[in-house]
Formats: structure tokens, C-alpha cells, sequence
């Protein structure tokens, strides 16, 4: 009998972003892992402060010393942006490891890691092993396979794994572009030629647009749609933004700024870094004649001027979200300004895009998105697309990944629809470990897959911070200050109450008098049945004081009691 091997999942299934799994075989001590992407997710509005969440890698840091190595399909922060927190000692694997961890992935994948890793100041805990189109490595005692694939960002991969269970194919993220920028296409022959002479015993699918019919737009789609943009606004300057690693799409503004005769400039550090990694490794081609630094574009007239911008997702923080508060301190927006935002908000996302679209409209600018052109392309394979792909692979057993549970449930109905039976797809979710032995695929245990919140460094805010930051969001915060004599059993000060985001104090000063009476009887009354003791008086005075706002004004915010004793 073949050893079984395990598949366990750590983010990415249930959600958009937090890609992590892990691939798993042998017993005991002799166990051999290999990591597949290792990605963040952005942050839900109703994640007060928070900056980024990432996959719990208790399992991982449990059995640090077994990893062989890392496998990065390609360079989106939602598959590589988490290799940095799982370098680290506090949650990570860092301090459980005497060497370096492996990570392999094409030039571009391990460049726009290396970043993230090298702000961190972890270089040294990680070795980038690259790697080219249809190499086969070995980690451990898998045999890994780089099967080229297009998708937004130049340079991914499907991963062929061999295990003594026979081969897992990961479709990493991919669509079935037929002109892609780049020329580079999905390798459908080398998967067709592994689905015949060897097999897919289990796949593991892209589920992202698995609920959009038909097939998915070509990249290059865009650059004449963004050619037509330019040529509408001439005379004008142009900003655009797009995602930092959507080299391809960068690629596309830069070629038809450059044929509408305009200077190039990049706007945003991470923008500036992959523009000048793309570059360097040949995946970018802009004229050194045409590429100007930001500083400048002031020396040139309007209708020169192109600028590629970061933040088309909207965060606070971004150089688009200062262009549209005005407070960027390179590009001053006027009406002579056209912004394009060259890409779709990302789900949870859409609120912050509609502010920055709002604020770029107040500064006079004028704006083209993807709901009033077509400059935006996804990079997800769809409904058809998977189709094609499912007919060419024909997996024995079929996993789908990536995505809210409802586009899992949408690509599970495509595989029934391409002739997989029903009982060999596995719906999964977060934490679900799945065992691929001689009798087939089911599920076996489960293992800690919840949420890491980092803001500004990681493990400082747990789900009890979140729900405190939820409540003083949205019904504010009560601070009732209170001092006794435990002596005597009599109240010398206070109450005094300290509200923010409850009611306005100037205005409800009334209010607020009633609300000091109500707790200093409770507390007085406390006080004259013998109770002493500071943490029963705070009950009293929460309680109290609880009661009274919700009755009174039918909110709900946080009670905080202070009682202090003499």
C-alpha cells in the first residue's frame, strides 16, 4: 500500500484572499510538507483598524522542522504578501526552524515576495529558489512540476505535485487567455499529456469567477479600450490606477501613453518597485526616453503626462486616496485631470473605491472606471473557461478553492456538469484536512484555521479586541467614575460620566444628570447592604448604569467602571 497524504487547508476557501495549503505525506517524525502559497486578505469594513489578515499557522509552526519547502503559484499579496508574518518568531515558524525555508516560484513570483520579506528584515530566514516554465523540483518527497499559466500578473503557475498517491494538479489562479500580452499561454497541452499518461488523482481549482458565464475576456482586450481613453482625453493629463503587481495591465497603460506621445511616471513606492523589477527581468518594456520620475511632471504640459498610480482598491492610505483627500504631495488634482481606474474592487472593497471616486470628483478631475468602460479584464478563468479546463484534466477527484463558499459551490456545479460524480467533488472550508489514500479522497480531521489580525504588528489584536472595536464603532463608549470611602460605606465623588459616540455631552447635560443619580443610588444602595469589595461595586455601577442608557435611549455602548476607594 502507498502512504497516504493529507491535504490541509488554511485559508483561501470561504473567503477571497489568505490563500494557504499544505501538502502532507509520511508518519511521525518522518513527515515531509510542502506549503502552497501563503497569501494575505484585506480587511472588511467592519474590521475597525485593522490592517491585514492572515491564515493561523499554528499547524505550520507545530511541524516547522517538516516543511521541505514553500511553492508560490505567483506574485499576488493574496497568495505571497504572508510569507513574511510566517518568517516571523511570535506566530510564525521562525524560531522552530534551523535553516533557512525554501521558497520556489518563477523570478517575477519571488521578486515581488521578496519585497514584503525584505521590508521585514527576514531575508535571512527564507531561500528563494527560482524557478522556469515545465521545470520539475524536487522538496522533500515530492516531485513538483511548474506548469505555465496566464493570469493578471506575468509569470504564474499551475503546481504539479507527485506524491506516492499520484499526482495533485493545483490550478494556482489562472484564465485561458488566447492573446495574452506576453505571448505566454496556458500550457493546456503539457496538462492534457499529464491527465493521459499519469493521471489527476485530485484537483485542486480556482473557484473565483466560477459564477460568471462564459469565457473570460483577453488582456489585451484592454490596451484598445485604454488607446480609445487616451485618445478621448487628449490634452489632458492622465492618471491610472491599477494593482502595483499587474505588470501586464501597467505594461498596456504604458504602451498607449507612449503612443499617444506622453511621458510615463509611476505614483507609489510599491508601484515604483515592481515597475523597476518588471524591467529588470524583461517583463516590462517602457522607453527610458518616455519614463519620467513624478517629481517632474510639472515641467511638462498636461496633455504629455501620463502617471501609474497605486490604490485602485481604494485603501486609506494609498497615493490614490491622498490624490482624491489632496494631500499627495507629488500630483495636485484639477479639471484638467482624468483618472482611470484600470480594475474592479475587489469584494468587501467597493465602499472605499466609491469614496476615492467621490473625492477625485470633487477636486474637478474626471473619472472612467469599469462600470462606464471596459478597462478592466479579470484575470479568473470562467464558467466556460473552467469548463474547458475540467474536459482537458479530468480529475478522479475535484477540490474547488479560492473563493467565497458560494463560488465553491457554483465550480462544484460545473465539475457535476463535465461528468464528475457528485460524491468525488469535496467541498471544503478553512481548516478542513482531507486524506487521499488507496480507497480515494474524503475528509479526516480538522486543524486551527481562523482569522489573524495584524495591525501595525502582528498578534496584538485577538477577536475580543475586534468585538470592543465593533461596539465603540457603532454605539460609542461610557466611562462612569466613581469614588467611595470603604470605610465608612459612602460615596465622596462622582458619579462622573465620560461619553464618546453615546450622546453628545454639551447637548444632554440633563441626560446625563439623571444617568449620575440613577448609578449613585445603585451604588449607594450597594454601599448599605454591606458590599465593599471594587470589582462587586463596578458590577453594580455597569449594571446600573447599563440599564439606564438602554431604557432611556435604546443604545447599547461599552460600560466601563471606574470605582476608586479611599
Amino acid at each position: 500500500m502507498a502512504e497516504p497524504v493529507r491535504i490541509v487547508i488554511l485559508g483561501g476557501l470561504g473567503e477571497i484572499g489568505r490563500n494557504c495549503l499544505a501538502i502532507e505525506q509520511g508518519e511521525g517524525d518522518s513527515r515531509s510538507i510542502v506549503v502552497i502559497d501563503c497569501g494575505i486578505m484585506f480587511p472588511s469594513a467592519d474590521l475597525h483598524g485593522i490592517d491585514l489578515v492572515l491564515p493561523d499557522f499554528t499547524y505550520l509552526r507545530e511541524n516547522a522542522s517538516l516543511i521541505s519547502g514553500l511553492v508560490a503559484t505567483h506574485g499576488h499579496e493574496d497568495h505571497v504578501g504572508g510569507i513574511q508574518f510566517l518568517l516571523r518568531d511570535e506566530h510564525g515558524i521562525g524560531d522552530r526552524r534551523e535553516t533557512p525555508l525554501p521558497v520556489y516560484g518563477s523570478r517575477l513570483t519571488l521578486g515581488l515576495a521578496r519585497n514584503r520579506i525584505e521590508e521585514a528584515g527576514l531575508l535571512g530566514r527564507v531561500d528563494f529558489v527560482p524557478t522556469n516554465d515545465g521545470d520539475r523540483v524536487a522538496i522533500g518527497p515530492f516531485e513538483v512540476e511548474f506548469v505555465p499559466v496566464t493570469h493578471s500578473v506575468p509569470h504564474a503557475h499551475a503546481i504539479v505535485v507527485r506524491t506516492d498517491q499520484g499526482v495533485i494538479l493545483h490550478s494556482g489562479d489562472y484564465k485561458l487567455d488566447l492573446t495574452p500580452v506576453d505571448d505566454r499561454r496556458c500550457d493546456l497541452a503539457r496538462l492534457g499529456e499529464i491527465a493521459r499518461s499519469e493521471g489527476i488523482r485530485l484537483l485542486l481549482a480556482d473557484s473565483t469567477n466560477a459564477e460568471e458565464p462564459g469565457f473570460a475576456p483577453s488582456e489585451t482586450s484592454v490596451g484598445s479600450v485604454l488607446r480609445q481613453v487616451f485618445a478621448e482625453h487628449e490634452g489632458r493629463r492622465i492618471i491610472t490606477a491599477s494593482f502595483a503587481s499587474h505588470l501586464h495591465r501597467i505594461q498596456q497603460i504604458a504602451d498607449a501613453a507612449v503612443a499617444a506621445g506622453r511621458r510615463v511616471a509611476t505614483l507609489g513606492l510599491s508601484m515604483r518597485k515592481n515597475v523597476r523589477l518588471g524591467r529588470d527581468l524583461g517583463v516590462i518594456s517602457i522607453p527610458d526616453a518616455s519614463l519620467i520620475d513624478v517629481e517632474d511632471i510639472d515641467q511638462y504640459p498636461p496633455g504629455e503626462i501620463c502617471v501609474i498610480s497605486t490604490g485602485s482598491q481604494g485603501e486609506p492610505m494609498s497615493a490614490l486616496a491622498l490624490l482624491a483627500r489632496g494631500e499627495n504631495r507629488f500630483v495636485k488634482l484639477g479639471d484638467s485631470d482624468t483618472v482611470v481606474l484600470s480594475s474592479h474592487a475587489i469584494p468587501g472593497n467597493e465602499s472605499n473605491v466609491n469614496r476615492v471616486i467621490d473625492g477625485l470628483l470633487r477636486r474637478g478631475a474626471k473619472v472612467v472606471h469599469s462600470g462606464v468602460a471596459d478597462v478592466h479584464a479579470t484575470g479568473h478563468a470562467q464558467a466556460d473557461d473552467i469548463k474547458t479546463y475540467l474536459s482537458i484534466v479530468q480529475p478522479e477527484w475535484f477540490v474547488p478553492v479560492h473563493g467565497e463558499y458560494r463560488h465553491l459551490v457554483a465550480n462544484a456545479a460545473l465539475g457535476r456538469v463535465m461528468g464528475i460524480a457528485d460524491d468525488r467533488i469535496l467541498l471544503c472550508e478553512d481548516g478542513d484536512v482531507l486524506m487521499l489514500d488507496d480507497e480515494g479522497a474524503g475528509h479526516s480531521d480538522r486543524v486551527p484555521a481562523g482569522y489573524v489580525y495584524v495591525d501595525g504588528i502582528i498578534g496584538d489584536v485577538g477577536n475580543g479586541v475586534i468585538r470592543d472595536r465593533r461596539v465603540l464603532a457603532e454605539e460609542g463608549v461610557v466611562v462612569v467614575v466613581v469614588t467611595v470611602d470603604v470605610q465608612t460605606g459612602t460615596v465622596l465623588t462622582g458619579p462622573e460620566i465620560i461619553t464618546r459616540g453615546w450622546v453628545y455631552a454639551p447637548e444632554a447635560e440633563d441626560l446625563l444628570d439623571e444617568a449620575c443619580d440613577t448609578v449613585a443610588a445603585a451604588v449607594e444602595r450597594a454601599l448599605a447592604d454591606g458590599i465593599r469589595d471594587v470589582e462587586a461595586l463596578e458590577r453594580e455601577v455597569r449594571r446600573s448604569a447599563g440599564r439606564f442608557v438602554n431604557e432611556r435611549t435604546k443604545r447599547r455602548p461599552m460600560i466601563v467602571p471606574v470605582v476608586m476607594e479611599t
